[in-house]
């Protein structure tokens, strides 16, 4: 969309993060803590076989044709940044990286000024005739802001789609959107173009939430459960229960047995002075203690089912 004079600053990127919580941080290693589980039917190639983690597999298309493109246009994004060209050039670069990189049919699947209301959103992305994603694109010698953000989120509400891109081609910004009594987001992905490299494991699967394959697949909305139960507010509430605060207890007391503390103490010790306010306080905060709630009720309920199992056998 056109909006103001160009920016000459250049874009304060920042490295792939997940909602909620650093999931990769340095703009050199993207180190991800944990992986996207979705299943492909094409062949793929496996990566990512480290501890605790899912082997995850690639459609081996996808990965073949970063590493064939990836490069060129890595090259192109930076002198389109240092020329500080018009938008109507990175609109144009941006059309070719969706097809080259990331797998869409620039004729089929890519819509210019794709019009909502009185304005246009400069790129939508629809699969098989219906639209998943609206592309919102600054000039390359810009940097994002959030009066960007919020341009392409209210475009993203008013079509009624779930998840939108911000880029400037150095930068790409995967944002998921929700709309209940009011409109909120988070940003679920952030890339610094440039920075990939087609080899490295992580930076694959960041490339993947961005690509055909990925959204024919739902890996965004795999990735972004994911991220919701992996992040400061669910650890910090796990930390907060009451089977954690009682081993807490029993290790000081073994430690230290002339130390008498209860369990209520230990945990506004706790939640006042040990854990970050921000991770205790809010909605994110409420919404992981009740994930966690649900989580525990759960498997009360199966360790029920089990032992009424138990007493009927041994009845019988």
């Amino acid at each position: 969309m056109r909006s103001g004079p160009r920016s000459g600053r250049k874009a304060n990127c920042l490295a792939f993060r997940t909602s909620n919580a650093w999931a990769c941080e340095g703009l050199a290693k993207f180190q991800c803590k944990f992986s996207l589980v979705f299943q492909v039917n094409s062949s793929s190639i496996p990566i990512g076989d480290r501890e605790g983690e899912s082997l995850n597999k690639l459609p081996k298309k996808f990965v073949e044709r970063v590493a064939s493109n990836i490069k060129k246009y890595q090259r192109i994004a930076l002198a389109q940044q240092k020329s500080d060209v018009a938008e109507a050039d990175t609109v144009t670069l941006i059309k070719d990286i969706l097809a080259d990189v990331f797998g869409y049919d620039k004729y089929d699947e890519l819509t210019s000024e794709h019009q909502i209301k009185s304005t246009y959103c400069d790129l939508a992305i629809k699969i098989g005739g219906k639209l998943r994603l609206l592309v919102e694109v600054k000039s390359a010698g810009s940097g994002l802001a959030d009066n960007h953000l919020r341009q392409v989120i209210d475009y993203g509400a008013h079509q009624g789609i779930h998840w939108v891109i911000l880029t400037n081609a150095v930068e790409w910004r995967l944002v998921r959107i929700y709309v209940a009594n009011q409109i909120s987001h988070e940003e679920v992905c952030r890339i610094v173009f440039a920075d990939l490299n087609p080899k490295n494991e992580d930076h694959l699967q960041c490339l993947f939430l961005f690509a055909k394959e990925g959204l024919t697949t739902d890996a965004m909305d795999a990735f972004h459960q994911q991220a919701q139960l992996f992040n400061k507010f669910t650890v910090s509430a796990i930390i907060r229960s009451e089977a954690v605060i009682s081993v807490v207890r029993r290790e000081i007391r073994k430690l230290f047995p002339d130390i008498k503390v209860g369990n209520e103490n230990l945990s506004l010790l706790i939640e006042n002075e040990v854990i970050k306010r921000d991770t205790v306080e809010g909605d994110k905060a409420k919404e992981a203690v009740a994930r966690m709630r649900k989580a525990l009720n759960k498997l009360e309920r199966a360790k029920n089912k089990v032992a009424k199992a138990v007493v009927v056998d041994v009845s019988n």
